[in-house]
């Protein structure tokens, strides 16, 4: 269902965790730091509007005829989150010292997002079609992954900033900021415009009289948070110092990870890529989401087609917020041990059960719904289905986290727990987009007033208009995949748990690789 492309978009837990979880013995201090946590928390929360905007443009896209090979193509815009490693070691090493480490490349980029979002603004809406008009899904997807691809070079400066911004006892507070920000600025750009964005939610619940749009539109939308992030970073570029890397927050093992260079950093890359366990890891967190890729990728676009409104959808994202925030909590006390990844496996059968169930919910509700009404009963089915989903995701999620600190090596932290969120973000990513572009594939249609159009395409498609006729599903695609990832699912259990609880029993030393000061003296 559509929120649950926040797990996608959802930025990996980096060195801010690995060094809090570093210093439990420090109790926190706030003063003097109750300003920088605000910063923090509000410079995650603008990371997080256009994480939400790109998750409500598909959405839009459905209500506006778009196929679900477009949906596949516009899936792209995702990506960013998941391949930002590409680009990190550039940002942690290049910088105008005098300006800010991280400064340097905070301000200039959230610059461009805000006249990004103004630009867009002003063409979105003719972009997005509607009205005889196609949407021009391949300007659509370059665009949003151009604004994600800043959205994710953000994130990068703000985690790095977060470590010298905060005093060192208060730097656990950094991944609050990150969960709990970032969640609300998800929250403001999917969920509340949705919500305002429809013409019917905005009639039911907000407006005394009846109107023929919706309170709020994508471009108006879209020049409100250019403005503001304009003018936030005008005032952060202004009046937030930034502290020197050197300065007395900081400790040695920080230090001497951001010694390295561009080189140094890459080759510290590369020396992880070689190690067989990684390799191994690495191969079952590419392949493991391709279980749950037909429920989390196209179970909410099937709900839009059968009736179900989208800010309905999208409100399902308000139960989940709490278990966002308790879940970890609570999953944590049993992934903290030597043995986080048991969690990991006893999830996923019940995982794989709930997508199975919003499978038959999905092939249910056009009965359900087929009055043109949507009963309560049904939205209670919904999100019970979709809260005991996401109990089991997060599950997953945290166990997986837990094992990364487990097993990174402290000395290059933070590049280590980058690289496996990358590949664990990768892993949940392009399955979606493939399972997405395969449904019309799958799809057979067949036109009422002329079997031997299949409309295959919009000529066909709009012959059959003109021929008085519609374009009836024979057989939907969606669920041979549906079933196809749940017997895949299941195959891939079996197989590779023995994998899994191989990798956890490994000693830590398995895991390390060259130690930066090493490394430096190798490479002289």
């Amino acid at each position: 269902m559509s929120a649950r492309r926040r797990g996608q978009a959802h930025d990996e837990q980096t060195l801010v965790e690995t060094m809090a979880q570093g210093d439990t013995e420090e109790k926190p201090d706030l003063r003097g730091d109750r300003r920088n946590i605000a910063i923090l928390l509000f410079l995650y929360v603008l990371q997080g509007i256009p994480i939400g905007l790109i998750a409500a443009v598909p959405m839009l896209l459905q209500n506006r005829g778009a196929s679900y090979k477009q949906q596949a193509e516009f899936s792209f815009a995702y990506w960013p989150f998941s391949i930002k490693l590409l680009w990190a070691p550039i940002v942690d090493s290049l910088y105008v010292r005098r300006f800010g480490r991280r400064k340097s490349w905070l301000v200039p980029v959230q610059y461009l997002l805000g006249f990004f979002m103004l630009l867009l603004s002003v063409h979105v809406d003719r972009w997005l079609g509607g009205k005889d008009l196609e949407p021009n899904v391949p300007l659509l997807t370059l665009l949003f992954f151009v604004l994600n691809f800043l959205a994710a070079t953000q994130d990068i400066a703000v985690d790095g900033w977060a470590l010298t911004m905060l005093k060192r006892c208060n730097v656990g507070y950094a991944s609050t900021c990150n969960s709990v920000g970032q969640t609300a600025g998800y929250f403001l750009g999917y969920v509340v415009f949705i919500a305002l964005e429809s013409k019917d939610f905005c009639n039911t619940y907000l407006r005394s009289e009846p109107g023929d749009a919706g309170m709020v539109t994508l471009p108006r939308f879209l020049w409100f948070w250019g403005i503001t992030f304009i003018v936030a970073t005008t005032l952060v570029a202004i009046f937030k110092r930034e502290n020197d890397v050197e300065d007395a927050h900081t400790d040695a093992r920080y230090k001497e990870e951001h010694e390295l260079s561009i080189h140094e950093s890459y080759r510290v890359l590369w020396d992880m890529v070689r190690k067989r366990p990684v390799q191994i890891l690495a191969g079952i967190l590419l392949t493991v989401k391709v279980t749950f890729a037909a429920s989390d990728a196209v179970t909410s676009l099937k709900l839009i087609d059968a009736g179900v409104p989208k800010e309905k959808l999208a409100l399902l994202a308000i139960p989940v917020i709490p278990l966002q925030l308790i879940l970890p909590l609570i999953v944590g006390k049993y992934t903290n041990g030597p043995r986080p990844l048991d969690v990991y496996l006893k999830a996923i059968p019940y995982r794989i059960v709930f997508a199975t169930v919003a499978s038959l919910i999905a092939y249910a509700t056009p009965y359900l719904i087929s009055g043109g009404e949507v009963p309560v009963y049904y939205y209670v089915l919904l999100v019970f289905s979709y809260g005991c989903y996401q109990v089991f995701l997060y599950s997953m999620f945290v166990a997986a986290m837990a094992f990364f600190a487990k097993i990174s090596d402290p000395a290059v932290g933070g590049t280590y727990m980058t690289f496996l969120n990358t590949l664990c973000n990768l892993g949940g990513n392009w399955p979606n987009t493939v399972v997405l572009w395969l449904v019309d594939v799958l799809t057979i249609k067949q036109c009422t007033t002329q079997p031997e159009n299949l409309c295959e395409d919009k000529e066909e498609q709009q012959a059959c208009s003109s021929a008085s006729g519609t374009c009836e599903i024979i057989f939907d695609g969606y669920y041979l995949e549906a079933a196809v990832c749940v017997i895949y699912g299941i195959i891939w259990l079996a197989v590779v748990r023995k994998w899994i609880v191989r990798l956890q029993n490994l000693p830590t030393k398995a895991w390390m690789v060259v130690k930066p000061s090493a490394y430096r003296n190798k490479m002289r």
